[in-house]
């Protein structure tokens, strides 16, 4: 907003002692961390059961997701539910959050539409404290990061989508931790063939993430 004043409060200071879903999204609400809360609507934390299985990571919340208040609720969260369907993944065993948790975007040229900017390196590091509060209270058996944003955030900027997706990849974050592409990808496919194509990818690579989840059954 114009003329506000800047005023950064680090995330750390933020995290409540004994954090819960809950306490940490009440707490993110009122996140001024990096310059981004300056435009964004609200914070748009994560969703899901603490119990989760998987945690899926994105970039950062969108248009939609910022006017709602919640992660993966516009046409990109509509494309990953199709997808976790057909993959065999139950909702209810998905944490879905991203690494930043405000909308960073720019106007148009003309009207009013508000263009998705990509979040800066030095925004996400202010943001981590968030995702690592969440990933110690979830504690999925399989985290998926969505896309090259959060797959270097999480595993290093080296990290390439492009090269090991759908590779389980060691970490300490989780047991089991493997990337694919962001489900907005699929939406920017220049033609339907290819949306098809792309979206049959994607589900393959989840369900490889059902596979871990199946075995994980098997031998417990």
């Amino acid at each position: 907003m114009r003329g506000e004043t800047k005023h950064y409060v680090p995330v750390s200071a933020l995290i409540p002692a004994r954090p819960t879903l809950s306490t940490l999204t009440r707490a993110a609400s009122g996140c001024k961390g990096c310059d981004l809360y300056l435009k964004a609507t609200q914070t748009v934390f994560g969703e899901g059961p603490a119990g989760a299985r998987v945690m899926l990571v994105g970039e950062q919340p969108g248009d939609r997701e910022d006017l709602a208040g919640k992660p993966f609720v516009g046409p990109a969260g509509r494309v990953l539910d199709e997808a976790l369907t057909e993959a065999g993944i139950d909702r209810s065993d998905v944490y879905v959050t991203n690494v930043v948790k405000h909308f960073r975007w720019e106007g148009a040229a003309r009207g009013k539409r508000r263009i998705h900017k990509k979040p800066r390196s030095w925004e996400i590091r202010a943001c981590r404290p968030w995702l690592d509060a969440e990933l110690a209270i979830v504690q999925p058996e399989v985290l998926v990061c969505l896309g090259a944003s959060a797959a270097q955030a999480l595993l290093g900027r080296n990290f390439s989508v492009t090269r090991q997706r759908g590779e389980l990849v060691d970490s300490p974050l989780a047991p089991e931790v493997i990337a694919t592409v962001h489900p907005s990808s699929i939406l920017r496919a220049p033609d339907a063939e290819t949306r098809r194509f792309e979206m049959t990818k994607f589900v393959d690579d989840l369900r490889k993430v059902a596979g871990v989840l199946a075995s994980a059954r098997r031998a417990a």
